[in-house]
C-alpha cells in the first residue's frame, strides 16, 4: 500500500454498503425508479460501492394480481433500461429488485447493476406461500436454474441462482445475492454463496411487520454472518407499500461476524440510506485460519465449481471518505455496559475455575503468591482468593508474600500489605536486598561498589530472586506457586525469563490483557465480590502508576514508568489485538488507531472510565509505538512465550499459549512487518500527510 493512501477505506481492505430504503409507492414504476436513481446517486456522493435495494423495488411489491399485467411489465423494463442508462457514471453496485419475464414465467429477482453494466439477474428461490404470503401465485422459482442468461431492455446477461460477483480491482469485494424468504429457509442460498467465496452477503427484502418480526430478522442477518464469516446486509421495504393487509417498517441493516454495524430507522417517513464500512479483508483472513468453513466447502461439493463469478471493473476511489464503522478504543473492554459486565462476569470465573482445578489436582495444601501492589498481582490474589471460597478452603491457605527491594515504594507496599490483610490471607514480608546485593557482589555488579548502575542485570536480580523465593517456598511449605504475568506483559516480552515473572506452576493472569485486568479489578468492586476495606484498597491500586519499581526514584523524585518505556497499554492491547486474532498488516492496525484513538470526543468509552484517562493520540504516537510493538512481538519476545506455563484462555481475542492459538519461531525476525509499517504509513515529519 503506498503511503499516499494511507487516508482511503478501499487500501486496508474496507467496502462501504448502503442499504436503502427507497419512498415506495403502490405500483407506479416511474416514481420507483425515480427514487432508485435519486439514492443511487446520494449514495455516490458519499462513498458507497454497492447499494442495496428492497425487493421488488422497482415494481413495488404489495401489488398482488397486479404483478401479471404486462402494462405494468412493460414499465418495469423501460425502467430497467433508464436505470442501466442514468447510472453510468455512478461508481455503487446497485441490486435492484424486479419482477422479470422469461421463458413463460415470472421470476422475482434482483438485478445487479455496475456503472450502466447489467451484470447478472438473480431469481428468488424460495417462495413463501402460507399465512399472508402468496407469492407462488404470481412467480416460478429461481432454485436449481443455473448456467443461463435472459434478455432485459434488450441487454443480455447471466441468469440463475449460481452468481457471485467480483470486483477486478478492489481485492475481496466479493458478494452472492439472495431475496427475502430466501434467507428464513433451513439453507439459505447464500450458505453455498458464501461457500462458493463470497464475502458479502445481501438480501433484498419485502418482508412485512408484525411484533417481535425486527428481533427474527435481526437474529437471522446475524447468525448468518456469523455462520457463514461473512457480512450481510439487508434492505426491507418500508412506507409507502400498500397497506390493504399488512404493515411495513423498512428494516435496513448490516451484520460482520455477528456484530451489528447499522441499522436504519424504522417505520421513517423519509427515504433512508444507512452506511457501513465492511471489513473484507478481515473476513477473509478469518475464514483462512477457521478450517471448519473450508471443510464445508468439500463436504458440500465444492460450491465455487457450480457458481459463475461474474467479474466487474469497479474503479474505486483511493480518497480519504472517512470511516463508516465504529472502531472500539478496547478491543478487549466493550462499551456496552451490559455486555461489560457478563465478559467480566465470564472472565473471573474463567480465571478462578482454572485456578482452583489446578489446585485440587496438585493434591498441595496452598497457593503461593507475591504481591507487589500493583495491578496484575492484585489480580492474580483476588482470583486465589475466589478459589479458595469455591473450594471450600480458609484463605489462610494463601500464604502472600511482600518482597521489597531496592525501589519498591512506600505506597505499594503499603497497599500491598492493606490488601494481604483485608482479604485475610496468611501474609509475610521478605526483603531480597541483602541477598540481591550479595548476589550482586558476587558477580562483581558496579551498583555492589556504590555506582548507580541500574542495568537489565540489577534489575533481574532482583525479579529473579522473588521468583525464586516463590519457588522455594511452594516446595517448604507444599505450594504452587501462582503467576501474575498477564497477556500484555508476553505479547511484548516485559517479564524475566525462567526464574523470574515468566515462571509459575499455573500463569492465572496469562490470558487477560492488562486493559481487560483494570476493568475486571473495577467489576469486582462494582458488583460487590469483596468487603468495602478490600474494595478501598483495589480503588487505590488502580489509581496508581504502573512500574515494576526494580529502579530506585530519579534525582525529581519520578518513578520508573513502564508505559514510558514500551508504551501505553492502551495502544499496546490493541496492536496485540489486531495482530493475533485477525492478522492484520501494520499499516491498516495504525489506520485502525488513528480512528479509534485520534479524537478522544468521539466514539464510546468504557463505562466509569475516568475522566482524566481519556486521552487522545495521534499518527505520529500511534506508529512510534506500533513500531516498538512490532519489534518486541515479532522478534525478541517470542522465546519467553515458547515455555510459558499452563493458564486459562479468557478472551476470544486469543491467548499466546504455543499449545493454543499462538505458534511461532522463537528466532523470527521483525523485518517483514516492520518494512510494511514503513511502506504503508506516513511520517508527519515528512510532511506526507
Amino acid at each position: 500500500m503506498a503511503v499516499a493512501n494511507f487516508a482511503s477505506i478501499h487500501a486496508h481492505g474496507f467496502v462501504r454498503i448502503a442499504c436503502a430504503t427507497p419512498a415506495a409507492s403502490v405500483g407506479d414504476v416511474t416514481a420507483n425508479c425515480d427514487a432508485i436513481l435519486a439514492q443511487a446517486r446520494e449514495a455516490a456522493g458519499q462513498g458507497a460501492d454497492l447499494v442495496i435495494y428492497p425487493e421488488l423495488s422497482l415494481s413495488s411489491y404489495a401489488i398482488d394480481d397486479l404483478l401479471l399485467q404486462d402494462a405494468l411489465l412493460n414499465a418495469v423494463e423501460a425502467a430497467v433500461g433508464r436505470l442501466l442508462e442514468e447510472s453510468r457514471d455512478l461508481s455503487p453496485v446497485l441490486l435492484v429488485g424486479a419482477p422479470i419475464r422469461r421463458a413463460g414465467r415470472l421470476y422475482n429477482c434482483a438485478l445487479v447493476i455496475a456503472r450502466g453494466r447489467l451484470l447478472g439477474v438473480v431469481p428468488k428461490s424460495h417462495l413463501p406461500n402460507y399465512r399472508e404470503y402468496y407469492e407462488k401465485r404470481w412467480f416460478a422459482s429461481g432454485a436449481k436454474m443455473t448456467g443461463m442468461a435472459t434478455t432485459i431492455a434488450g441487454v443480455e446477461a447471466p441468469f440463475g441462482t449460481d452468481l457471485t460477483f467480483a470486483a477486478s480491482d478492489l481485492p475481496d469485494f466479493t458478494f452472492h445475492v439472495e431475496i427475502c424468504e430466501d434467507y428464513w429457509a433451513p439453507l439459505p442460498p447464500s450458505t453455498h454463496g458464501a461457500l462458493a467465496g463470497a464475502l458479502i452477503l445481501c438480501n433484498l427484502s419485502a418482508s412485512n411487520i408484525t411484533i417481535g418480526k425486527a428481533r427474527e430478522r435481526a437474529l437471522l442477518s446475524a447468525a448468518q454472518s456469523a455462520r457463514c464469516i461473512a457480512a450481510y446486509a439487508y434492505s426491507a421495504a418500508g412506507p409507502g407499500e400498500s397497506t390493504t393487509d399488512l404493515a411495513w417498517d423498512g428494516q435496513a441493516m448490516v451484520h460482520e461476524l455477528g456484530e451489528q454495524l447499522a441499522q436504519s430507522t424504522r417505520f421513517g417517513d423519509d427515504p433512508e440510506l444507512i452506511y457501513a464500512d465492511v471489513d473484507v479483508q478481515r473476513l477473509r483472513l478469518e475464514r483462512m485460519r477457521n478450517g471448519t468453513f473450508n471443510d464445508s466447502a468439500v463436504a458440500e461439493g465444492h460450491p465455487e465449481t457450480r457458481f459463475r463469478r461474474i467479474l466487474f471493473e469497479h474503479q474505486p476511489a483511493m480518497a480519504d471518505m472517512g470511516l463508516r464503522r465504529a472502531v472500539s478504543r478496547f478491543p478487549f473492554v466493550p462499551n456496552d455496559p451490559a455486555r461489560l459486565d457478563a465478559d467480566c462476569y465470564e472472565a473471573f470465573n474463567i480465571q478462578v475455575e482454572g485456578l482452583a482445578k489446578r489446585f485440587r489436582a496438585t493434591g498441595g495444601r496452598h497457593f503461593v503468591i507475591g504481591v507487589s501492589g500493583g495491578l496484575d498481582s492484585t489480580h492474580a490474589l483476588i482470583v486465589a482468593a475466589k478459589a479458595c471460597d469455591r473450594i471450600g478452603l480458609p484463605r489462610t491457605a494463601i500464604l502472600a508474600y511482600t518482597m521489597p527491594g531496592f525501589a519498591t515504594g512506600e505506597d505499594t507496599k503499603t497497599n500491598a500489605w492493606a490488601l494481604m490483610n483485608a482479604l485475610g490471607v496468611s501474609a509475610s514480608e521478605i526483603d531480597i536486598r541483602p541477598a540481591a546485593r550479595q548476589m550482586l557482589t558476587d558477580m562483581g555488579h558496579p551498583f555492589a561498589s556504590g555506582e548507580p548502575v541500574y542495568d537489565v542485570t540489577f534489575e533481574n536480580v532482583q525479579a529473579g530472586l522473588r521468583t525464586d523465593y516463590l519457588f522455594r517456598l511452594a516446595n517448604h511449605h507444599g505450594g504452587m506457586v501462582v503467576g501474575t504475568g498477564d497477556l500484555s506483559e508476553l505479547a511484548l516480552g516485559w517479564c524475566t525469563y525462567g526464574v523470574g515473572d515468566q515462571m509459575s506452576h499455573y500463569a492465572a493472569n496469562c490470558g487477560v490483557p492488562k486493559t481487560l485486568i483494570q476493568y475486571l479489578i473495577r467489576w469486582c468492586v462494582v458488583t460487590g465480590q469483596f468487603d468495602s476495606a478490600t474494595d478501598a484498597i483495589l480503588n487505590a491500586i488502580l489509581d496508581t502508576e504502573i512500574s515494576p519499581e526494580l529502579v530506585p526514584a530519579d534525582a525529581s523524585g519520578a518513578i520508573q514508568s513502564t508505559e514510558a518505556k514500551i508504551g501505553p497499554y492502551a495502544l499496546n492491547d490493541f496492536f496485540l489485538h489486531h495482530v493475533v486474532r485477525f492478522g492484520l498488516p501494520p499499516s491498516k492496525i495504525a489506520f485502525l488507531a488513528l480512528h479509534a484513538w485520534g479524537d478522544a470526543e468521539k466514539g464510546g468509552w468504557p463505562v466509569a472510565f475516568p475522566e482524566a484517562k481519556k486521552l487522545a493520540y495521534d499518527l505520529p504516537v500511534i506508529r512510534h509505538w506500533l513500531e516498538k510493538f512490532l519489534f518486541r512481538f515479532f522478534q525478541i519476545s517470542q522465546f519467553k512465550r515458547s515455555a510459558i506455563p499452563n493458564g486459562p484462555k479468557v478472551s476470544a481475542g486469543g491467548s499466546l499459549s504455543p499449545r493454543g492459538d499462538w505458534r511461532a519461531p522463537s528466532d523470527g525476525v521483525a523485518k517483514l512487518w516492520l518494512e510494511e509499517l514503513e511502506a504503508g504509513v506516513p511520517r508527519l515529519e515528512d510532511g506526507s500527510v
